[in-house]
């Protein structure tokens, strides 16, 4: 009787590709439909990530991945084929989404979330979730989805065991929060002494299988929906999962009072101009003018290298990269074959001689944040400008439609 009740309900229900999901009472297509999604990795997790958007009927993302597909991501990549080995993974997930679902606005940014992608990305996204398989990484997504006040959900896998977990911006504990003294060291071993990459350092290769891949993406995402749906989440919790026994659980973390990574830009002025339209000097008299000081500092949202300098001969040069972008072979002098010094900035304060360079010639990526300060007021900059050229129409968005 009651099956039979369920049926006749079901028919009123009209028929059309989401017609299922609305079955569920608290189910809203519309803010599925207007929700920015930034999937950061598009690998194993990232692809079942993605593919669960995609059915859903998630049509505003952007996939960001700085990887090439190689014959071993087809094993446990179901958006990939054969003839897309040597192609990036961002623009080859973003195309096999859209042929998931042709309704989909999607946006494939081949590049490294860590130094060629700007802050504004997480300013755009409602949610960021997260397939990536190092610490680095997911800690500058951390700091960033704090300072922009956006949620973020992690994901990792290994052999057939994985977790999945869940970051509020203002709730803490942070994912900064979980992390040890081991932790810490294997992030301080990413750089040499001299802030130059170690090139011969390989993150290595994690074992992985396209099952458990399947579970832990299944739970981020519906992690993700009932966020968008405003229904509890695991926030700051980490869903366990044990394949070998079949067995899960729920940790929950405590917060680190000493953690650096609980702030939010609490003012975020949204610049129309774009990178190429403003010298650092420009931004800087905004700065001054904002904050009605004269001693403002214009802090940079990474640390870049300024130039490499030579101690026996002098020879200077100028690069204007971020640390972590340029290895160890570049640190020799061509001169007399000397190991250089790094001359790293992270800031501006009006004097320095790169303050006539236009923001996008200064190393860091279009669509990124400046966070002015005086004192104990600051007010970060967000070059909007460069949003369209970043993700095209998706830098336009309704805000209220969530």
């Amino acid at each position: 009787m009651g099956q039979d009740s369920f049926r006749i309900a079901a028919t009123d229900v009209v028929e059309d590709r989401f017609s299922r999901f609305r079955l569920l009472q608290w189910w809203d297509q519309e803010r599925i439909r207007n929700a920015n999604v930034a999937v950061v990795g598009a690998g194993a997790l990232g692809n079942e990530i993605l593919k669960n958007l995609a059915l859903l009927g998630f049509e505003r993302v952007v996939v960001v991945d700085s990887d090439r597909i190689e014959l071993s991501n087809l094993s446990r990549s179901v958006l990939y084929r054969v003839d897309d080995v040597g192609r990036t993974k961002a623009e080859t997930a973003a195309a096999a989404f859209r042929c998931l679902y042709d309704r989909a606005s999607v946006v494939g940014l081949p590049g490294n979330i860590l130094f060629d992608v700007g802050v504004g990305l997480f300013d755009w996204a409602d949610v960021i979730i997260a397939g990536l398989d190092n610490r680095e990484a997911r800690l500058w997504i951390n700091r960033c989805a704090w300072n922009m006040g956006r949620p973020w959900i992690d994901g990792a896998i290994e052999g057939l065991s994985g977790v999945a977990r869940v970051f509020l911006p203002g709730q803490p504990p942070c994912y900064e929060c979980t992390l040890g003294e081991a932790d810490w060291r294997l992030l301080d071993r990413r750089m040499s002494c001299n802030l130059l990459t170690r090139h011969e350092m390989d993150t290595g290769r994690v074992p992985t299988t396209p099952t458990t891949a399947a579970v832990i993406a299944g739970i981020q995402v519906q992690e993700a929906l009932k966020y968008i749906h405003r229904l509890p989440v695991l926030q700051s919790k980490a869903y366990v999962f044990d394949g070998i026994h079949h067995t899960s659980y729920v940790v929950e973390y405590t917060e680190n009072p000493e953690c650096f990574g609980h702030h939010v830009h609490e003012r975020v002025v949204r610049v129309q101009e774009t990178s190429s339209d403003l010298t650092l000097n420009d931004l800087y008299t905004a700065a001054q003018a904002e904050l009605h000081t004269d001693n403002a500092v214009l802090e940079f949202s990474r640390e870049i290298i300024h130039k490499l300098v030579c101690p026996t001969c002098g020879r200077e040069e100028e690069l204007f990269a971020p640390v972590g972008t340029v290895g160890l072979h570049r640190a020799r002098c061509a001169g007399d074959g000397a190991t250089r010094a790094v001359i790293a900035v992270h800031n501006y304060t009006g004097s320095e001689s790169y303050g006539c360079r236009k923001l996008n010639d200064l190393g860091l990526p279009l669509w990124d944040v400046y966070v002015a300060r005086a004192g104990e007021s600051e007010i970060a900059f967000l070059i909007s400008g460069d949003a369209a050229s970043v993700v095209g129409p998706l830098s336009i968005h309704d805000e209220a439609a969530l």
